[in-house]
């Protein structure tokens, strides 16, 4: 090969610093993705490949996030059952103590001293309700309503959340009752399970109207038919069997008041579901006065088929004979002879010759929310419901503490139904979490395939170009002296 004197331009020692170069940031590569733990560490190192590793980190961070929200969110969920298991328990102990009233071994004063103790397990209930807070915000006073979590990295990614209102005023029993009707001609009034009802006497076959009574209530929309002659506890059998659809239950009680004069009495008294009489029995006896001993034969002339008839006599304060069928079936008085009297309120009095009366009983709905009707007038129904609150229970009366009972009992139903589907609501965000952490997991896992670095080809790498490395500045030390042979040619 020809040798060439050339020496202003040293051809070996640029290609050779070239090849040093090239060596070079080959070299401070693999430095940094060792130093690094990453094959790409900025756009220029793979511009896909950084663009994808981007994306996955955007939505690792925004699920890492949506795990924090839903853990601010479960315990939310807990401060508030927990504060609601507390006044499931206050109103627990209200209702124990309306029990404790109802017995008849209390006087007056001790269910005076009752009341005072409901009065403060009341106000504490409200404490509760009103001040129960999270991150400064009411959770049970009915404020927080239709809040969103954001459960997901993504927009939209929510699970709603509302607390229904737990105040003692807000929680209760929400009820619509109808007039028990009597067939005969008057008006007048009867106290029935602690409730003052109203109740009309007319002269007919039955007193409703036929037809459908529609419910809307908290769970959906039901209706229920009506016949004219049907009896209370028909009527509340049927609504209870859609209670799954509407969320609303029903109960039912027959309850007539008489004013009785003294004299000799004769008729048949009978129970049923409808016009037709069933369990049919005679009763006789003679009063011999107005008063509970003048009564007491009648009284007890009726009570001794109660076992067949259901039908339970008493008489009451105002010295007034008052027949119950607890069931809500029709009572049925009929081939009245003797010569006294029995007259419900201001109507023409059953007598001699002159009497039949059908008794059709009252129905009473109940539900923990509030819930509306459509065609319930044909029973004397209204159509809104009204709330008797937990805040309006007085157990300084038995009748007060019969109906406390109920209210609390709907009350602590409504804590009850409000807790478990805070129950559900925290099950479904903790699913959510777990389901964030796994994405977040598995996206880590595929961010890794395309960013991280292989460490062990890294190493070898490196090693590689260092040795090439040190070639190269060898070879460049030897091209840069070998053109100084040159100079022994010249003189």
């Amino acid at each position: 090969m020809a040798i060439s004197g050339i020496i202003n331009t040293n051809v070996n020692a640029l290609n050779t610093l070239n090849a040093l170069g090239s060596t070079s940031s080959s070299l401070s590569t693999y430095i940094q993705q060792l130093s690094t733990g990453k094959q790409i560490n900025g756009p220029s190192d793979n511009p896909a490949g950084y663009a994808i590793a981007q994306r996955f980190q955007t939505q690792i961070n925004g699920l890492n996030q949506a795990v924090s929200n839903g853990n601010q969110a479960v315990s939310l969920v807990q401060t508030a059952t927990g504060a609601l298991q507390n006044e499931t328990n206050l109103l627990q102990q209200i209702r124990t103590i309306a029990v404790q009233s109802a017995n008849g071994s209390n006087t007056s004063s001790d269910r005076a001293s009752l009341q005072g103790v409901v009065s403060q397990l009341l106000a504490q209930v409200q404490t509760i309700a009103t001040q129960t807070q999270f991150n400064g915000q009411n959770i049970l006073d009915g404020s927080f309503s239709g809040q969103q979590f954001q459960v997901g990295a993504n927009a939209n990614q929510v699970i709603n959340v509302s607390i229904a209102n737990s105040q003692a005023n807000s929680i209760g029993v929400n009820t619509i009752g109808t007039s028990g009707t009597v067939y005969a001609g008057a008006s007048g009034s009867v106290t029935n399970n602690g409730y003052g009802s109203a109740y009309t006497i007319n002269t007919g076959a039955g007193g409703f109207t036929a037809g459908t009574v529609s419910i809307s209530g908290s769970a959906g929309a039901s209706g229920v038919a009506v016949t004219a002659d049907e009896s209370a506890s028909n009527i509340a059998a049927a609504f209870n069997a859609i209670t799954q659809q509407t969320g609303v239950s029903a109960t039912a009680n027959t309850s007539v008041a008489f004013t009785v004069t003294t004299g000799s009495f004769s008729f048949s008294l009978s129970n049923g579901t409808s016009g037709s009489p069933t369990n049919t029995v005679n009763i006789s006896a003679n009063v011999t006065s107005t008063d509970p001993t003048g009564l007491s034969g009648l009284v007890a002339s009726i009570n001794n088929s109660t076992a067949q008839t259901g039908i339970a006599a008493s008489v009451n304060s105002s010295n007034q004979l008052v027949l119950s069928q607890n069931q809500g079936q029709n009572i049925l008085v009929s081939g009245f002879g003797g010569s006294g009297t029995l007259q419900a309120g201001s109507a023409t009095a059953i007598s001699s010759g002159s009497g039949t009366a059908l008794v059709q009983g009252f129905v009473q709905l109940q539900s923990t929310q509030g819930y509306s009707l459509s065609g319930g007038t044909s029973i004397g129904l209204a159509n809104i419901s009204s709330l008797n609150a937990a805040s309006t229970v007085n157990v300084s009366t038995v009748q007060g503490s019969n109906q406390a009972i109920s209210i609390i009992d709907n009350a602590i139903n409504a804590l009850n139904q409000q807790g478990g589907a805070l129950g559900a609501i925290q099950n479904r965000i903790q699913a959510s979490v777990q389901n964030s952490q796994t994405t977040a997991t598995n996206l880590q896992a595929a961010q890794s395939v395309v960013q991280d670095a292989n460490i062990a080809q890294a190493t070898t790498q490196l090693s590689k170009y260092q040795i090439l490395q040190q070639a190269g500045i060898s070879t460049l030390a030897q091209a840069n002296s070998l053109q100084q042979s040159y100079l022994k040619l010249l003189p």
